[in-house]
């Protein structure tokens, strides 16, 4: 189905991976602090329940790109993003997208939506709020240059272990314990339903970013206490993204997270990465106070509103 704004704005899903590309570059053109690669695009889709790419067109030349994701643990809370770089915008690409997806959502019997935006961008910020969006969250951007530092000591709490998931593959079950555990304390996660083990496995420890070389485990004799993990692109080779730092709740306060970063700070700078980045919710004070203290420094962060359908 095409979906016009005006006459000429069209709006159509993604056919191939050739138009896969188009509507990434279009993403990577709004948020270029946020690129990655297709094999990254491809695993992601792969782990949803359902979604939709779309593409604008505006004299068959691409104006920008929409997507709608439903993920397992919140099948009925749907997030999308419409990425019209800034040289497309106020023509109608933006809007097209928009009813596009409220159509998406519509026909799955959805009331509203979550969008996303840069809170480097207050334009697209009013185009959301225009439309009678309203902000949910925010999650703060900070990242950390490898090249300026030392790696730090890791000093584990005594009775704690920390080692990669690569020499200890045994450990995935107490990994994903912890994860149960722990994610519901994160902001912004708390009305997230975990998965199970298996689908677990293969959508957050088994994608083309995930190594098991690059997550750190701290182990207390035959207890798996916490993990970091990291999320590594093809995109940005010497760029690594943190994904989930985690503790059980009955080792928090001990230095459990603090000897897994620094683990991960210094596996970075060995393997040849210039700058960790990651994004927090506002509201978790200890892991931005950790980053804080080993020297992360503000970045671009994202905005989480929550609207109606076109």
């Amino acid at each position: 189905m095409a979906y016009g704004c005006g006459e000429m704005v069209d709006v159509r899903p993604v056919a191939n991976e050739a138009e896969e590309q188009l509507s990434l570059d279009a993403y990577v053109e709004t948020w270029p602090h946020d690129s990655f690669g297709i094999p990254e695009v491809q695993w992601f889709k792969a782990s949803l329940l359902d979604h939709a790419d779309l593409l604008a067109r505006e004299d068959g030349v691409v104006v920008g790109s929409g997507f709608a994701a439903l993920f397992p643990g919140l099948p009925e809370q749907p997030r999308l993003m419409v990425t019209v770089p800034p040289r497309c915008r106020r023509r109608g690409a933006g809007t097209a997208l928009y009813a596009a997806l409220s159509d998406w959502a519509r026909e799955r019997e959805l009331a509203t939506v979550q969008a996303v935006v840069a809170d480097n961008d207050p334009d697209s910020l009013a185009f959301a709020e225009r439309r009678g969006f309203v902000e949910e969250r925010r999650e703060k951007g900070v990242s950390l240059d490898l090249t300026a530092i030392e790696a730090p000591l890791v000093e584990a709490p005594d009775g704690i272990e920390i080692v990669s998931w690569a020499e200890r593959p045994e450990l995935a079950r107490g990994i994903y314990e912890v994860s149960v555990e722990a994610s519901p304390d994160v902001p912004g996660s708390e009305d997230e339903e975990h998965e199970p083990f298996d689908d677990w496995l293969a959508h957050d420890m088994s994608g083309p970013g995930d190594r098991p070389e690059a997550t750190f485990v701290a182990v207390a004799g035959d207890e798996v206490v916490g993990y970091a993990k990291f999320s590594l692109g093809t995109a940005r080779p010497t760029y690594a993204y943190h994904d989930l730092t985690a503790v059980k709740r009955a080792w928090r306060g001990r230095g459990v997270a603090r000897a897994l970063k620094a683990a991960q700070i210094g596996w970075a700078k060995e393997n040849g990465f210039e700058e960790l980045r990651t994004q927090n919710d506002e509201r978790n004070a200890p892991i931005r106070q950790l980053n804080a203290e080993f020297g992360y420094a503000p970045a671009i962060g994202r905005i989480f509103l929550r609207g109606p359908l076109a």
